[in-house]
């Protein structure tokens, strides 16, 4: 198993390379009727490397590398670019199906059909590809019943998770768009991805000692409620990327039993009621980039279906938040991650 000096993880947050930085956040779920404005960050899930607990988890995660986060059974996420530095073409699997082309993963970019998102333009990414201006929301599903977007694509699941892979510019890109930034003034944008103030759990006791590692209750990702978010077309020439990735990293999802069990720290709290949220008045979001091209929905991720066909109906409440509460946006090192074979 290798170990990439590209990929390294500090506190709740990714680094892949010098300068692409990924966090995963917490929000609401949305129904999976109607198309809806963007959800809140509730706060990052923690990450954890695989490599910390190697006598924990199972042979195959051991291989992947990578790191752990937990999530909730229809818990949504979703994942945030903000901080990242300079420009870098970002590949987002989800079972090893790419989450911008629905097809199946490559480890290098292509153009037709756009197998990546281009940072620090795409602030954040919260679904699949699925709709002309909108996505689905990524939301969290066990392995085995069919419900996730690598066995809807791909008829099976045996991947999981999420896959990360960077590249950046190639030198003379890099040098010329520096350049250009030193003759431009004002900070990058962040987005709606700084997430609200969120307290991590204190650690718990460790686990017993001795005990045997066991096949983890791995999840992947499915199809949840649709939102008005554009993936914006890359706009560079293909010959300005280079053809050595920065870094790349795989990203197990695991039940709060699994995560108490493996890393012996207790999950972060169940997620917030979303009419609650929505009746205390509290933000929704509306993002749009008119200087930006939007992909085309990607042909095999339109006919994915919602979790809910699979697990039922959603029993959360949905409140229409009010016009006033729909917010406008827009017009240092740590422990290295191990790579493995994915």
């Amino acid at each position: 198993m290798a170990e990439r000096a590209g990929v390294r993880i500090d506190g709740n947050t990714l680094r892949l390379g010098d300068g692409v930085v990924v966090r995963f956040v917490r929000t609401l779920r949305l129904p999976e009727r109607g198309t809806h404005p963007l959800p809140p960050g509730l706060g990052e899930f923690p990450l954890r490397r695989v490599a910390d607990h190697a006598d924990r988890v199972p042979e195959a995660w051991r291989a992947r590398g990578g790191v752990l986060l937990p999530m909730y059974l229809r818990e949504a996420m979703w994942i945030g670019f903000a901080g990242t530095t300079e420009p870098a073409a970002l590949q987002v699997g989800v079972g090893k199906v790419c989450a911008v082309s629905g097809k199946p993963w490559q480890g290098t970019l292509a153009r037709d059909p756009q197998n990546y998102v281009t940072l620090p333009r795409q602030p954040w990414l919260d679904g699949i590809n699925s709709g002309k201006g909108t996505v689905r929301q990524f939301v969290a599903v066990p392995l085995g019943l069919g419900a996730t977007v690598e066995g809807q694509v791909t008829g099976e699941e045996t991947w999981g998770g999420v896959q990360l892979q960077a590249y950046g510019l190639r030198p003379e890109a890099l040098a010329r768009w520096r350049e250009a930034e030193r003759a431009r003034s004002g900070p990058l944008a962040g987005g709606y991805g700084a997430p609200a103030a969120f307290a991590a759990p204190a650690p718990g006791g460790p686990p017993p000692a001795g005990a045997a590692p066991r096949q983890s209750a791995a999840m992947g990702l499915g199809a949840g409620g649709s939102m008005r978010q554009e993936v914006y077309r890359d706009e560079r020439p293909a010959s300005d990327w280079s053809d050595t990735p920065a870094g790349r990293v795989f990203v197990h999802l695991v039940t709060p039993p699994e995560w108490r069990r493996i890393t012996g720290e207790e999950p972060p709290p169940s997620p917030v009621d979303r009419a609650a949220y929505t009746r205390a008045g509290l933000p929704w979001f509306e993002h749009y980039d008119d200087e930006a091209d939007d992909l085309s929905p990607a042909g095999p991720l339109e006919p994915v279906r919602p979790v809910g066909d699979w697990l039922g109906d959603d029993l959360d409440p949905w409140q229409e938040p009010t016009p006033g509460q729909v917010v406008p946006l827009k017009d240092a090192p740590g422990k290295p991650v191990a790579d493995g074979d994915w």
